[in-house]
């Protein structure tokens, strides 16, 4: 099949002064300045419009009856503003809609994974927002379905499936859910047999986890949003007999649970960013106290498996950047009994550790690429007398050949296999998922995601390239386009970034892309320091006053694009979510030149008053990711210096489209809210300037498969919008 490409041609609607363009006679929202000033370190702090943050926040969440009048009236001004200047993309939403949505396999399901008497899979109905949880027996048979999340959605607004765990015994459904978009989640347990659940429901459970069949324990959100409580629950019993295990008093601190795959031992966890502290309860005694493994310390990051009587700990003590196993009896798991089994190897990042019976599967990512290696459980008979390397024959690879990709593990949920799954994907590669037998090194695709409207992985093309940053460091980018699409400097170029918590940027598939791609587009994705594509250093490189390392790695990348004639210098879109919305913000703030639009979702632009605020359940825990300004004067002065609420300059900016979500506990409605305020205010060009806000989405926008689309759909019709003059209508005005 042979995919037409749709050569934009860029507009000059967007610079053309306002007189020039023809007039929509619809004028922005203006939110009034209300200043309040706060002195920090003997300096004055004026926040404008400070107001936007309601003052029962928290309330809102659990409410939107709770949202002030002022703050209502203005964030619907604004999304009524925002889907009047974009009427002329209706019918083109409406066209990449249905793009997206026929490259879904709408009744995909999994495929099946054994456990016990059982194969458990999710799976879905055409035409239905929400999956299907199944079980048929072991090899085969009548299914039964455990948990419809179309049925359990019915009547609500929004509707997020959360933690689904199946009892040992199989008898008992322990499920989550959220229906408003704020994380508040509910449990409930339901009888398999019947398919009824029991009386209880329990509120704000962050993570849940059977230890045995007849205990199951839980996080619970106190007041400020935070995990901060265990409890043990038994089935049948009520909420206020539940048994409070461990109390977290540290606010940076959150806590989860989690049974290990040998089912003999369970994890009660409390981590900040880096710093984590882990309990071991014996599930023989689930009423015991747990057993502490290492005691927190700042800077100590570590994660356990079980492998028979010993601990497997991937490590980054004793000066290993990039982590090591090493291994302890399960008697005596603490640090003075840590013996090395892999050492360190800098620029390569060990950051999973699955274990079985008689392998150790992990992840390592080196270069932007990541790896699967493994090794035999009995190496652990070499520890204490000879040290594995990283080039010991006795570790094993799995090789691939592409330039640029993704992987991800899916560990069997049985302990005794000797076979695991993991999913492959690429830029040009539909995510393929193998079963690779560790015994034999025989792997065999067991699904290929389809793409029911057609898909032929060589109408694409996709490089890795090294630009030069501004202190000489060489950023990974990657680049994907359509074969007919000429790399002579006339393709628009939409540029995509993370780079922060050291969450690295795959080069993955993503199938909307291609409605972009299929039009003549180049998709490219800055690898910029803040994630891990290069190994732990990558990311501790921007912590706190190294943050401007990450969006210098930005523009360099955009203007690497536009002057080697990849792309168009005039048509290059930048692209980032949440701290990505960070990203792109202070790109923007400090080259508004660079770029012809700026997409910014949920973005985390009110840095420095948001590092200020204890109160808000992420700030505590996030000082050792970018500063306690409350505490720390030269803190105070770093985020100031790149914090895009506070950067807004009197400069002209591209084109922006910008969302919020009211219930959003990560990166509050306000923050950009009062971004897009203070860039009304002080803007200097005509560009559109449009702020949506989803009135009953979260942190990821609209609930559901096709609800997510359209979000996409909106972003996607915006950016044809501002990069070609006949893709929707004029381009409008402010």
């Amino acid at each position: 099949m042979h995919l037409n490409v749709v050569n934009l041609s860029i507009s000059d609607t967007l610079n053309k002064p306002p007189e020039d363009i023809e007039d929509t006679k619809l004028q922005p929202p203006v939110a009034a300045v209300k200043p309040v000033q706060r002195e920090y370190h003997g300096q004055v702090h004026t926040d404008d419009y400070g107001w936007l943050r309601s003052q029962c926040w928290l309330d809102v969440l659990r409410s939107p009856e709770a949202l002030e009048t002022p703050i209502r009236e203005y964030l619907q001004s604004e999304n009524d503003y925002c889907e009047a200047m974009l009427q002329p993309t209706v019918n083109l939403q409406k066209q990449l809609l249905a793009e997206m949505r026929g490259r879904i396999k709408e009744d995909d399901s999994e495929v099946p994974e054994k456990d016990g008497p059982y194969a458990y899979y999710w799976r879905y109905r055409s035409g239905e927002e929400h999956p299907v949880f199944a079980r048929t027996p072991r090899e085969g048979g009548e299914e039964t379905i455990l948990l419809d999340g179309e049925l359990e959605s019915q009547g609500k607004d929004y509707f997020e499936l959360g933690d689904c765990e199946v009892s040992p015994d199989h008898r008992l459904l322990a499920w989550s859910c959220d229906d408003s978009g704020s994380e508040h989640y509910k449990m409930r347990i339901r009888d398999i047999e019947s398919g009824c659940d029991l009386p209880e429901v329990i509120e704000d459970v962050e993570s849940l986890g059977w230890a045995t069949p007849d205990y199951l324990f839980y996080t619970r959100l106190d007041s400020a949003h935070r995990a901060s409580e265990v409890f043990r629950h038994k089935p049948l019993s009520a909420a206020s007999d539940d048994v409070l295990v461990m109390q977290e008093s540290d606010e940076r601190f959150s806590m989860s649970v989690g049974l290990f795959r040998c089912s003999t031992q369970f994890e009660i966890s409390s981590s900040t960013d880096d710093q984590d502290e882990i309990w071991l309860l014996d599930t023989a005694y689930p009423e015991q106290e747990p057993k502490l493994v290492a005691r927190r310390r700042p800077g100590h990051e570590y994660s356990v498996d079980i492998l028979g009587d010993h601990l497997v700990i991937l490590t980054n003590s004793g000066g290993a950047t990039d982590f090591r196993f090493v291994t302890a009896p399960l008697a005596t798991p603490g640090e003075d009994h840590w013996v090395e089994l892999l050492a360190h190897q800098h620029g390569s990042l060990r950051q999973g550790l699955f274990v079985y019976r008689d392998f150790i599967v992990w992840l390592e990512e080196s270069e932007a690429l990541p790896q699967i290696r493994f090794m035999k459980s009995d190496v652990l008979q070499r520890a204490g007398t000879q040290s594995m390397q990283p080039d010991d024959e006795a570790i094993g690879n799995i090789e691939f050949e592409e330039t640029a990709f993704e992987l991800d593990i899916e560990p069997a949920p049985e302990y005794d296999g000797d076979i695991f799954r993991f999913v492959y994907s690429s830029p040009t590669t539909p995510a393929t998922t193998y079963e690779y037998c560790l015994g034999s090194g025989n792997r065999q695709i067991i699904k290929q995601r389809e793409i029911p409207s057609g898909h032929e992985p060589g109408s694409y093309q996709t490089q890795r390239l090294q630009v030069e940053s501004k202190d000489g460091t060489a950023v990974p980018m990657t680049i994907l386009y359509h074969r007919d699409t000429p790399l002579d400097g006339t393709a628009p170029c939409v540029l995509y970034g993370y780079g922060a918590y050291g969450a690295s940027t795959s080069a993955s598939f993503s199938s909307n892309r291609l409605s972009l791609v299929d039009r003549g587009f180049i998709y490219a994705i800055a690898h910029v320091r803040g994630g891990e594509e290069n190994g732990r250093d990558w990311y501790l490189q921007t912590k706190g006053a190294g943050k401007q390392r990450s969006f210098d790695d930005f523009n360099a990348c955009a203007r690497y694009l536009a002057s080697s004639t990849i792309a168009d210098s005039k048509g290059i879109i930048s692209f980032g979510g949440s701290a990505g919305g960070l990203l792109v913000a202070a790109a923007v703030n400090q080259e508004p030149h660079m770029y012809r639009g700026v997409v910014a979702a949920v973005p985390f632009v009110d840095v420095l008053n948001t590092m200020l605020d204890a109160s808000l359940p992420l700030t505590p825990g996030e000082w050792s990711q970018w500063g306690n300004p409350i505490d720390d004067a030269q803190a105070f002065e770093t985020i100031n210096a790149y914090s895009p609420y506070d950067q807004v300059q009197a400069n002209d900016y591209p084109a922006m489209l910008v969302t919020g979500s009211l219930f959003d506990p990560r990166v509050g409605y306000w923050e950009p809210a009062k971004w897009v305020a203070q860039l009304r205010r002080y803007k200097t060009d005509s560009n559109p300037l449009l702020f949506k806000t989803e009135m009953q989405g979260g942190h990821f926008g609209q609930s559901g498969r096709f609800g997510q689309l359209e979000d996409m759909a909106l972003i996607y019709a915006f950016i044809l919008w501002v990069t070609d003059k006949d893709s929707g209508g004029n381009s409008g005005r402010n």
